[in-house]
């Protein structure tokens, strides 16, 4: 048995697509162990293959779940727009309009602190 391998990392991943990489690993019989983002937020979530020497063939199973998950997506996709159900910003924002201006505000403050500071640093010289 050979060291372990990363196989997958966690970051921004929908669980549903996690839970289905697990269950892809174990319906293979391919060992493996998950790494989580720990207490901080500040480790890298991923799934490893407990040996490596399993890696081709994990990789070529996840290759060919994601190529099937991708037109899965795409055409979920096309039949949310076909039918006029895709939620867009002003959905978003009409569904939790605290949170919208709330994030509005900051990047309002964050270009205006920018843009002050240019203005602040050419009047120096």
């Amino acid at each position: 048995m050979s060291q372990s391998k990363i196989l997958f990392r966690l970051s921004g991943v929908p669980d549903d697509e996690a839970d289905d990489v697990r269950k892809l690993l174990m319906d293979n019989y391919i060992e493996f162990y998950e790494t989580s983002a720990g207490n901080w937020g500040i480790s890298m979530p991923a799934i490893w293959l407990t040996d490596a020497d399993d890696y081709d063939r994990a990789r070529s199973l996840l290759d060919e779940y994601q190529r099937a998950r991708t037109v899965r997506m795409r055409s979920e996709y096309e039949r949310l727009k076909q039918e006029g159900k895709l939620k867009t910003w002003l959905d978003l924002a009409k569904e939790k309009p605290l949170l919208y201006l709330f994030h509005f505000f900051v990047a309002a403050l964050v270009v205006y602190l920018s843009v002050r500071l240019v203005i602040d640093m050419s009047n120096i010289g």
